[in-house]
């Protein structure tokens, strides 16, 4: 009998948590918290970079001006606030080379005053570190052309580690709804020592709007070829643009190439968040398999519904001239919104990771992360639920932009914002291949 009821007892365990999903089978490391106090603005849109040249050590950053590094493979962090003459304004962007340099990214704010002042948003501005992130440069600023404003930067270092490569969106007036102002793709470079970008060049073909919106150019992501290539894509109203210079950014194609659809453009409206969007994720393989120098994009959409906001997955073998057939990689049969995906690719294998916020397996809007992860080029996927419990976001707090991954040497970080309570904290997970 009290076999028969431990019997009965392990097949309601086993079912309630087939109705949730199995725990994760990575620890989960707080980063930072709202909670630390010395945050005058709650952490989000984090970025991190795993060091190429030594893959236990890894930086990251929060806005408004959060920096984190970790010696140990994120198990332990030490945070400080970043400073500049320039100012530090949000949008962090971290990246390196395989010398072990980290660069900060960021939006300028000259004056101190945020949206009080007529400075903000000036420039984009970069500061390196040398030390493993523990100390920053001032920065050199690019973009800098008053009265526009200059926002929503990515960065990538080339293959050979001369230069720092940053595509962002250029707006007359951020948010003007004046018939004559527009928003258009810029597109600079620095040397590694980061003293000086040169002077931004337009290669967007195509002007949007500046209503921060479908009709707005935004989301230019950078990603470097074998041979110092360098691709840029972005998003406007329902489509992926893509461009392309083989000359280190001096020159550019004279018509962009449409990608992908994003169906139902990439401003997206999911349930408990502020604000979402679907915006393109570009990378490129660099490792020396047999996929070396494919680009491959990830990006969200609602082909599939409205309230069933999906990731997908495109690749390109010729430089980015054509592009396969969307993937779908979340691996859900049901209804339910996917969305904020990033994407890696790993240098030493060519494997391919992306981080995505899930609720296939939670009700309402309590929210999972998941990992989706592919060994041959994207054209199969694996998910596995990477967060050791889900939360709630309220839509009356501001949850960022975007999350992020690095991956090097078998070794893969994603990071996210969680949202408990109101409360937002920056986690990561220990994953290691």
């Amino acid at each position: 009998m009290k076999a028969i009821k431990r019997a009965a007892l392990l097949a309601v365990l086993l079912l309630a948590m087939g109705s949730t999903g199995a725990q994760s089978p990575y620890r989960n490391i707080l980063i930072t918290s709202q909670d630390n106090g010395w945050f005058g603005y709650p952490p989000c849109e984090p970025s991190i970079w795993v060091s190429r040249m030594d893959p236990a050590r890894m930086v990251a950053g929060t806005i408004l001006n959060g920096y984190h590094t970790s010696a140990d493979s994120g198990r332990t962090w030490i945070s400080g606030q970043l400073s500049s003459t320039l100012g530090v304004y949000g949008d962090p962007v971290i990246t390196g080379n395989h010398r072990g340099d980290f660069y900060y990214c960021h939006l300028g704010d000259p004056d101190g005053q945020g949206w009080a002042s007529d400075r903000l948003l000036e420039c984009i501005v970069c500061q390196r570190s040398t030390d493993g992130g523990y100390s920053w440069s001032d920065g050199a600023p690019a973009g800098t052309n008053p009265p526009r404003d200059q926002d929503k930067q990515w960065t990538i270092c080339s293959p050979d580690d001369k230069r720092v490569y940053m595509s962002w969106t250029q707006f007359d007036r951020y948010e003007s709804r004046q018939p004559g102002d527009s928003s258009v793709i810029l597109f600079s470079s620095a040397k590694a020592r980061m003293k000086k970008w040169r002077r931004p060049v337009r290669i967007s073909e195509r002007a949007g709007n500046c209503l921060d919106d479908d009709g707005t150019t935004e989301g230019a992501v950078p990603a470097c070829g074998p041979g110092n290539e360098v691709y840029v894509a972005w998003a406007l109203n329902e489509t992926i643009w893509f461009d392309r210079s083989l000359d280190g950014g001096r020159t550019w194609l004279e018509r962009d190439i449409p990608a992908a659809r994003i169906h139902g453009g990439w401003n997206q409206d999911i349930p408990g968040i502020m604000r979402a969007n679907g915006m393109p994720v570009l990378v490129s393989d660099l490792s020396v398999g047999p996929r070396r120098g494919y680009l491959y994009l990830c990006w969200s959409d609602t082909r599939n519904g409205e309230n069933n906001t999906d990731v997908f997955f495109a690749w390109s073998s010729d430089k980015g001239q054509s592009w396969s057939a969307p993937i779908r990689i979340n691996d859900d049969a049901g209804v339910a919104h996917q969305f904020f995906p990033w994407m890696a690719v790993d240098a030493s294998d060519g494997s391919l990771h992306v981080v995505f916020y899930d609720r296939r397996r939670k009700e309402g809007q309590m929210t999972d992360v998941f990992l989706a992860s592919s060994q041959d080029g994207g054209k199969t996927w694996t998910n596995e639920r990477i967060s050791e419990a889900p939360f709630e976001p309220v839509n009356t707090v501001f949850f960022g932009d975007y999350n992020n991954i690095s991956a090097h040497g078998g070794v893969v970080r994603p990071v996210w914002t969680r949202c408990e309570n109101g409360k937002l904290s920056v986690w990561t997970a220990l994953i290691n291949r």
